[in-house]
């Protein structure tokens, strides 16, 4: 369904990005932003599905600042790597201005945008949501670190979606991020981290099919006119 395209960034630095068009006219524009493992076929899936809901759909890959077309699995040595990339290697000024780049190039077609972010994507989310600028609505899924930024005040309407069974963020951090954002629609699940990813041992069907229903009600609300 898809198809790859370059980004110019604001520093003039070109990144991939993986675009999905609806069938017919665009709802508006929607944003997937990666996990730590790259714009792979997982995050490629989700970009064809939120087409296939009627969005324009584009998933930036912020890890071509380090090289191109990086894309990891699920086992232990590739979350590994995952994580050196995304909080060692990656400058995340530039990360965020790298998105602000994709959200610009969804403006030129869209008049509303929405993002969605997964694990390092929902805290990449949550900045945005706070930072950037052209974002009618963000829906964060299990961002790790998110506690660390609970303080920051969003320019649009967000969701938030985390697993109680998460052992990277634990229920104790939810209930902060529930507490210094009443604003925010926070949902749980009895699920693990990466419960929406079918490539997981940890995905989780039902919660999946839930998260995903309250998403795109949420963006129909909000981007839809």
């Amino acid at each position: 369904m898809g198809e790859h395209i370059q980004i110019t960034s604001g520093d003039g630095i070109e990144i991939g990005a993986y675009v999905a068009r609806p069938s017919g006219p665009a709802k508006g524009g929607i944003l997937v932003i990666q996990e730590i493992f790259g714009v792979n076929g997982h995050i490629r899936e989700v970009t064809d599905g939120y087409a296939q809901s009627g969005y324009l759909a584009i998933a930036p890959k912020i890890f071509d600042r380090i090289d191109k077309d990086i894309e990891l699995g699920y086992e232990e040595a590739d979350m590994g790597q995952g994580i050196e990339l995304a909080f060692q290697k990656l400058n995340m000024a530039q990360t965020l201005s790298d998105l602000q780049a994709a959200i610009d190039e969804l403006r030129r077609e869209q008049d509303r945008i929405g993002l969605v972010g997964y694990c390092f994507g929902g805290l990449l989310t949550w900045l945005s949501a706070c930072d950037l600028q052209g974002v009618d609505a963000a829906v964060s899924y299990y961002g790790g670190g998110v506690v660390n930024h609970a303080e920051k005040q969003a320019n649009c309407p967000v969701m938030m979606h985390f697993g109680e069974l998460d052992a990277h963020i634990p229920m104790t951090d939810v209930e902060k991020i529930r507490s210094a954002q009443p604003n925010v629609q926070l949902f749980s699940y009895d699920a693990d981290h990466g419960f929406n990813c079918d490539h997981r041992a940890s995905f989780n069907q039902v919660a999946a099919n839930q998260a995903l229903e309250r998403s795109l009600e949420f963006f129909a609300e909000h981007l839809v006119r």
